[in-house]
């Protein structure tokens, strides 16, 4: 049997689907406080509501800058009853000296009507807290920016029935020298990992299985605690180790890693330590990040006819198709139904994608994206400005319906065809990356955008605080790095926030045009990337 993991591929969030009838039913049960909205939409930027930049924006002030500056054009789905009450909120705040009353997220308007609204709940069980963030130094000669590849990766609990994923994660690391200009590195450093409190995964829950069963589903023998790897398929990873350079970052592919921590604690979102050292072994940059993996496929919402539910899915099987999968256990779908995220090319013996498979049958069976795509618990779709209830996953991928037909029809193969982040994002510069998915491109000086912006599903700021810790690490503030000073040891854009604040809106579009005079137009859709970033709150590289 072939090698079937493709560890860049594993998991990605947003293909089972809400029906769009469902999700707008949902949307006009729970009308959501303006407090609440400006939580969701507005605190990233201008800061808590109590302590708002923003207090006494009017409803056409908001309407104004929405339409005219580019990095608030994201917030255009607002409606204007939303819009009106975001500008209540910020009218009735506490101010800072205590003047005022204060609207809480499910609190009262300045009417005084109670409404319920959804909030993004923290990460359960328990919260994913990086510990204390260490700041950059000022001076640093190095930076290092890393993110998991896809924000999310999914396994089975047990490998003894029927399998669709095992244990493998993957995180990448760039590494910038500081200077004028800065530059992306590779050579003389080492890249070192390490997983918080979570040191072996055979000796956690039945994830022995995998390592018993691993040679017959995947057709390779595997050191216990060794995961499997496509990439590199000599190299054979633990949850401690080095990264291998690949060009212009680090990698390390298919860390076994599972969702139970040394301590016995569930919690799909574990943290990952990268060191980066010199060739005197000298630590020049560290940081931390999210390496997610969560084994919440409930199956047994439906198949629920049995003790064990993968078993009941063999049963079905075999019974409506005319295997005889269940004196074949244990099986792996991609066996028999292609999957690009395991390697495989084509539909299979089946004829059909799992994707494909998966989704066309129970399209019509009321399943949900967090049925399948972890869950009611991880809620891994966790981007404050891209998520929902549901996990907002029917915007970008389209319904389960829709998802299977493109398949079928042959204008999709799945894990290989995503959305585009320029579908909702027209208009700004470099968005548009064409053939290539957003977790591979670059942009400003060759840096990834997932260096800045974070992993897909879980781009900043993040419900989940470590998806979050870069961001404060390298500006002090939690959104996407836009601080120069992160990477450019001499940058004239540093301590300049209220200055480009006041300077920078949509009445004075041109306002780094008057600085940056190789912009030779003041549309700025047109300008480069870089220079439509939103100044940001903090201070750039920060000392202890």
């Amino acid at each position: 049997m072939q090698y079937k993991v493709l560890g860049s591929l594993f998991f990605s969030l947003m293909t089972i689907a809400f029906s769009l009838s469902a999700h707008g039913t949902s949307e006009a049960a729970t009308a959501p406080s303006g407090a609440s909205l400006y939580a969701t939409y507005c605190a990233s930027c201008h800061g808590q509501l109590a302590s708002s930049t923003k207090k006494g924006a009017t409803t056409a002030r908001i309407t104004n800058a929405i339409s005219t500056v580019s990095a608030m054009r994201s917030l255009s789905k607002l409606t204007t009853t939303q819009i009106q009450a975001i500008a209540t909120a910020l009218a009735t705040t506490t101010s800072t000296s205590g003047s005022g009353t204060t609207t809480g997220s499910t609190g009262s308007t300045s009417t005084g009507t109670s409404t319920t609204t959804w909030t993004p709940p923290p990460a359960q069980m328990p919260p994913s807290h990086p510990g204390t963030i260490v700041p950059a130094q000022n001076g640093a000669s190095y930076v290092v920016f890393a993110w998991n590849d896809l924000g999310m990766h999914c396994a089975n609990s047990s490998y003894d029935t029927a399998v669709i994923l095992p244990p493998y994660n993957n995180v990448w690391a760039q590494v910038l020298q500081r200077g004028n200009p800065p530059k992306v590195v590779t050579a003389g450093l080492t890249v070192e990992y390490r997983v918080v409190n979570n040191t072996l995964s055979s000796n956690k829950g039945t994830y022995w299985q995998f390592w018993q069963y691993c040679a017959k589903l995947f057709g390779v023998n595997l050191a216990t605690d060794t995961g499997l790897n496509l990439v590199d398929p000599t190299i054979h990873n633990g949850l401690a180790g080095k990264m291998v350079a690949k060009g212009d970052h680090f990698q390390v592919n298919g860390v076994p890693i599972t969702p139970i921590d040394d301590s016995g604690v569930w919690n799909p979102f574990q943290v990952i330590k990268v060191t980066v050292k010199d060739k005197s072994g000298n630590i020049v940059a560290q940081t931390r990040t999210t390496i997610p993996i969560s084994d919440e496929i409930n199956c047994a919402k439906c198949h629920n006819g049995n003790k064990n539910p993968m078993l009941d899915v063999l049963l079905k099987h075999d019974k409506n198709v005319g295997t005889n999968l269940v004196n074949q256990m244990p099986v792996l779908c991609a066996s028999c139904h292609g999957s690009p995220a395991l390697g495989t090319s084509g539909r299979g013996t089946s004829g059909k994608y799992l994707s494909e498979a998966i989704h066309g049958y129970h399209a019509s069976k009321g399943a949900s994206c967090y049925d399948c795509h972890p869950g009611a618990k991880t809620q891994c779709s966790r981007s404050l400005a891209h998520t929902a209830p549901d996990g907002n996953c029917t915007t970008c991928h389209g319904s389960m319906a829709t998802m299977a037909a493109s398949i079928t029809n042959n204008t999709k193969v799945p894990w290989v065809n995503e959305p585009k982040c320029v579908t909702c994002h027209a208009g700004v510069a470099q968005v548009d990356t064409g053939a290539t998915l957003f977790r591979n491109s670059v942009g400003h000086g060759g840096v990834y955008c997932s260096s800045c912006h974070g992993s897909p599903h879980a781009m900043v700021p993040s419900r989940v605080d470590i998806d979050n810790y870069q961001s404060q690490q390298y500006q002090n503030y939690a959104k996407a790095i836009g601080s120069c000073g992160a990477c450019h040891a001499n940058s004239k854009g540093e301590g300049l926030g209220d200055f480009m604040e006041a300077h920078g809106s949509g009445k004075r579009p041109n306002a780094c045009y008057v600085c940056h005079t190789a912009i030779t137009t003041t549309d700025t859709t047109k300008w480069p990337h870089q220079f439509q970033w939103k100044a940001t709150k903090g201070s750039g590289i920060v000392s202890d």
